[in-house]
């Protein structure tokens, strides 16, 4: 015959013992709960910015810059018309041809296709930060010495690209500065002298078969 008194743990009963343990359980499983759906609504408070002006601030050639601007502004258009930085030059504004490129945190991008809004707490760097007290870099005064440039208005994203370039690769080949300058445009045809402005830059000899592309093009 079985014993009629249930089976002990102790002082509890082996059915107390499980509630006790489902109970801890779900109560746990439901302040993650109510712990992670806090989190997710404060995320999207957080995100949750526009269609009105609201402040932006960028920092831009070491400057710290406080603007009002719609969460639409492309970050081009926040240092053109927003800002006195009118280096960067807006062409395709599709990232098509690299007149807009600036560089963050170091990186060459197209100024055109991201937002002011998401450029916060990065830093900016355009062609205007790269010469300190009027002195030119040495990427600059390389683009004048071999006529790397004819209008002029691809010039600031190709001298932005090269600046990145060499930053991260001081003595690159032809075909490096080549691909590196792969999302820049000249529609002048002036790339061959570009390349070898680079070179130059890099203190590195510029190969034949670039002289004769800037023999046969320019």
């Amino acid at each position: 015959m079985k014993n009629s008194e249930p089976e002990k743990f102790g002082a509890h009963s082996r059915r107390t013992f499980f509630k006790t343990i489902g109970a801890a359980t779900v109560t746990a499983a439901a302040a993650r709960a109510r712990t992670m759906a806090a989190e997710l609504e404060k995320a999207n408070d957080e995100r949750v910015i526009g269609p009105n002006a609201a402040p932006v601030t960028l920092k831009v050639n070491g400057r710290t810059v406080r603007l009002l601007l719609e969460p639409r502004v492309t970050l081009l258009d926040a240092l053109r018309n927003y800002s006195s930085w009118t280096g960067a030059k807006e062409g395709c504004d599709r990232a098509a041809c690299g007149a807009c490129t600036v560089m963050m945190d170091g990186l060459p991008i197209y100024s055109c296709q991201k937002l002011a809004i998401e450029a916060q707490g990065h830093a900016i760097t355009t062609v205007e930060g790269l010469a300190e007290k009027g002195n030119l870099t040495s990427i600059q005064k390389a683009f004048v010495e071999k006529d790397g440039l004819m209008c002029g208005y691809c010039t600031p994203g190709f001298v932005m690209s090269i600046t990145a370039l060499l930053q991260r690769n001081p003595h690159p080949t032809a075909d490096e500065v080549k691909h590196a300058c792969a999302g820049n445009l000249c529609r002048c045809g002036t790339q061959p002298r570009i390349i070898e402005a680079a070179l130059a830059a890099a203190g590195v000899v510029a190969e034949r078969s670039v002289k004769t592309e800037v023999i046969d093009y320019a």
